[in-house]
């Protein structure tokens, strides 16, 4: 698994990604990990100035294409996390981009990425939908098509993984929510550098199951939908190349429901008054869909995000399940 990062490719990754922000936080909060029964180190990545763990690919993508001599524009689809990503990270480069959407995204995503000086293009119904569109802009335009899953993106997350075990040591687990896989990819790296036996798990919403059918079947198998609320999550399709790592590297990949997720995003703010958005609260929903096997273990759970609309949080938090959209 470590093939996706060496060494040297790590530590470039790590001159890059701090050039731009610091290391995020690993916390044991008490009330939480009382609750969980297990020594919990929660990993927050809602923490970045981008508010996801995106923002590290990001500047690791955009720097090695630049290195390389491309300085043309760029053009990617997102739900909003890695949208947020490349237009940071392009904008450090005197480059434009643009960024495609579903038309039901998160306003305040959108919001957010417009106001890092990209042109925003809403069209399809899921993210999938949303690529397909990105790819044909691509070719019409001459722009850089980016992707959601790349081994430099995987280089870039992989300095939030090697964060957590550095201050943390020789975790039992981590869970680690997987959208198209470079989070999980990223974590399973950052493990096989430094040697550890970690187990690394990964979740997904049993609405949004693409990569635990894949993994079943032995093969990439797409959905018809991905019709969860937790959008950074909500894939369709596999990506080849992650799976393969995940089928390699991973402990094994979990499916917990919707309703799990939002009330993982209710215990995380009460328990640590930290924002989640329903990626970002995944792996936490992960852990407590499993919390009889890890009782008194050592866990890392990987909170991926907290961009999320104030008025379905506020929805969340008055103990509803938002419905995608």
């Amino acid at each position: 698994m470590s093939g996706f990062v060496t060494q040297a490719e790590f530590e470039q990754a790590q001159r890059v990604v701090y050039q731009n922000l610091n290391p995020t936080l690993q916390h044991v909060w008490p009330v939480l990990a009382n609750e969980m029964g297990c020594e919990l180190w929660l990993k927050h990545e809602n923490h970045t100035p981008l508010g996801a763990f995106k923002m590290r690919g990001g500047l690791v993508y955009m720097h090695s294409r630049v290195q390389s001599g491309h300085t043309n524009g760029v053009i990617t689809a997102s739900t909003g996390n890695h949208g947020q990503s490349i237009p940071y990270a392009a904008a450090r480069h005197d480059i434009a981009s643009v960024v495609v959407v579903p038309t039901n995204n998160a306003q305040d995503k959108n919001a957010a990425m417009r106001a890092l000086g990209t042109e925003l293009i809403e069209v399809g119904h899921d993210f999938d939908a949303a690529k397909a569109k990105a790819e044909d802009l691509a070719k019409a335009r001459d722009l850089h098509m980016v992707p959601s899953f790349h081994r430099a993106l995987v280089q870039g997350v992989s300095t939030y993984a090697h964060e957590l075990f550095s201050e943390a040591g020789a975790l039992d687990a981590v869970y680690v929510p997987i959208g198209l896989g470079s989070g999980i990819c990223g974590v399973m790296a950052a493990r096989d550098l430094l040697g550890l036996k970690t187990q690394v798990i990964g979740v997904v919403s049993e609405r949004a199951n693409a990569y635990r059918l894949s993994l079943e079947a032995g093969k990439p198998v797409s959905t018809n939908a991905a019709n969860s609320f937790a959008e950074g999550i909500a894939v369709r399709t596999p990506h080849p190349e992650a799976l393969g790592a995940i089928r390699q590297g991973a402990e094994r990949v979990i499916e917990v429901s919707d309703d799990l997720i939002a009330e993982a995003m209710r215990v995380l703010f009460r328990a640590t008054h930290n924002v989640a958005e329903g990626a970002g609260a995944a792996a936490l929903a992960g852990l407590m869909s499993e919390r009889d096997k890890m009782t008194n273990k050592r866990i890392g759970v990987i909170l991926c995000g907290g961009n999320i609309d104030a008025d379905k949080f506020a929805y969340v938090l008055g103990g509803q399940t938002p419905m995608p959209g």
